[in-house]
């Protein structure tokens, strides 16, 4: 028990210390997330898409039976450009388009900022930058970045592709102070640190496994330490220290402890568990969502293109149309249509016609030819323990299509937006011991705002835990320290 106490006390100074500012950021972070730019502001920052003159696709050299990639259609300094992964194509010239300047940037950010009501805005072009705190992660895939601040009331500042002519990213002064208070301190996520993903893993992992065993150490005190009747009676303890031997602050440790230590290890674990560590619940992939979803061809690319063109000529498209964005289901193309208002609900299929929802027939048909082993398939009307909506919203009503495999596949796909979500048996375990025991997303308590309440609460009470722990150890060095100070001069 000695050599227990001994390391959870030395342990407490650094990870107790890091653990109370885990919970500190803990705060924040349930209203402030990593600052990005959401999907309604790229929209809005778009210029309405113009299909005339549309569509020379002849610099792809692509086969009509070759499959296509993923890809967007918008609008870039007047002409109308796809935008896959590997390229960016002027479909008025069909070629690649090259890198802005100076003007031309200027243009894209004064479009965003019209389009985003930033009516206050004076913009400055700060030039190129290899990285900042805001584009760790896509930086490198987004090269030469380009800065640009909007000079509003609000501090907003957008980061440009200068070889895509694409606004990637966004931030206000709000959201940057908050993320230094709440997930840069949470993720230890500074950029000196996280530019280096090896390191970083490495760093919150094993902190993370520090802080475990911690928790873990004080729980086995905790209750070891606590008094049974015969032995408070015995020792003939006061009503305010009938279960624990301690007094002050140390008191009100070990109670905290008693009442929170459980969910404090849970917290600190299921946060280790988010990291993945060593490949722990890794997936071996599931190759049902391509079964379901299939291949597009650079043909029906085409004639999607065509009708589209066809389709706003005649007023058939939303006048406000931004944006087109693919979507393949059971092989066939489709195409989401954004809007200036930030919309992206419309589906069109490939006669740029409103897509028809899937049909339980539709299902089963594709799911026949595919070869995939159907037991059921349900439409759900309500949420289940695994499709579920907490911080964001979620289709419903969703098709359930449950297969017969060791890993006891379901398959969620969206009637209307023809979306696919895969759950295996992994990612099962990963909701409940990462994403439930991390968020207390649970059903009884999810909704809003009974989930605030609770988790303040419970947060709070974590938070003090740690807080003592941490005060405690620092304070018991210091005593330890100055005692063997004072055994030294007694020694000469």
């Amino acid at each position: 028990m000695r050599y227990i106490l001994i390391t959870h006390r030395y342990l407490a100074v650094a990870v107790g210390l890091l653990m109370s500012l885990w919970c500190l950021s803990g705060f924040v972070m349930m209203y402030q997330a990593f600052p990005e730019q959401t999907l309604a502001q790229r929209l809005q920052g778009l210029a309405p898409l113009d299909l005339q003159e549309c569509c020379d696709l002849s610099s792809l050299a692509a086969v009509d039976s070759s499959v296509a990639p993923p890809f967007r259609i918008e609008m870039l300094l007047n002409d109308p450009v796809m935008r896959t992964p590997a390229a960016v194509i002027n479909l008025r010239t069909g070629q690649p388009i090259t890198l802005l300047g100076d003007a031309e940037l200027m243009q894209v950010a004064r479009l965003w900022a019209e389009g985003n009501n930033l009516q206050d805005a004076n913009l400055s072009l700060q030039g190129e930058l290899e990285m900042d705190q805001w584009i760790i992660q896509s930086a490198r895939r987004n090269r030469p970045v380009h800065h640009v601040l909007m000079g509003d009331r609000a501090g907003t500042e957008i980061y440009i592709n200068g070889s895509t002519g694409e606004v990637f990213q966004k931030t206000t002064r709000r959201e940057r102070v908050l993320a230094w208070l709440g997930v840069i301190p949470h993720w230890l996520y500074p950029t000196a640190l996280r530019q280096n993903g090896a390191l970083w893993s490495e760093i919150v992992i094993w902190t993370s496994i520090a802080g475990t065993f911690l928790t873990a150490t004080g729980l086995y005190v905790g209750i070891a330490r606590l008094r049974t009747r015969r032995a408070r009676r015995d020792a003939g303890a006061q009503p305010r220290s009938q279960i624990s031997p301690f007094r002050g602050l140390w008191y009100w440790h070990h109670m905290l402890g008693l009442v929170f230590g459980i969910l404090t290890l849970t917290w600190v674990f299921s946060g280790l568990l988010t990291m993945n560590p060593w490949g722990a619940l890794a997936s071996d992939g599931s190759s049902y969502r391509q079964d379901f979803v299939g291949d597009a061809s650079w043909q029906q690319v085409r004639n999607l293109l065509r009708s589209a063109t066809q389709a706003q000529q005649q007023g058939e498209l939303p006048q406000n149309m931004v944006s087109l964005q693919s979507g393949v289901f059971a092989g066939d193309l489709h195409a989401f249509v954004g809007t200036a208002d930030g919309e992206q609900s419309l589906r069109i299929d490939a006669t740029a016609r409103p897509a028809e929802p899937l049909t339980e027939s539709v299902i089963r048909q594709h799911t026949a030819a595919a070869g995939v082993p159907l037991e059921s398939l349900r439409l759900l009307t309500e949420e289940d323990a695994y499709y579920y909506a907490h911080k964001s919203p979620i289709e419903l009503p969703v098709w359930r299509a449950q297969l017969i495999d060791s890993d006891n596949t379901a398959i969620y796909i969206g009637p209307e937006s023809a979306s696919v979500r895969v759950m295996t048996e992994t990612s099962r375990t990963s909701r409940w011991l990462r994403v439930g025991l991390h968020r207390l997303d649970f059903a009884f308590m999810k909704d809003r705002p009974l989930w605030d309440i609770l988790v303040i609460i419970l947060l709070a009470g974590v938070t003090l835990l740690c807080l003592t722990g941490t005060w405690m150890s620092f304070q018991r060095i210091r005593h330890d320290m100055r005692s063997a100070r004072q055994q030294k001069r007694r020694a000469f």
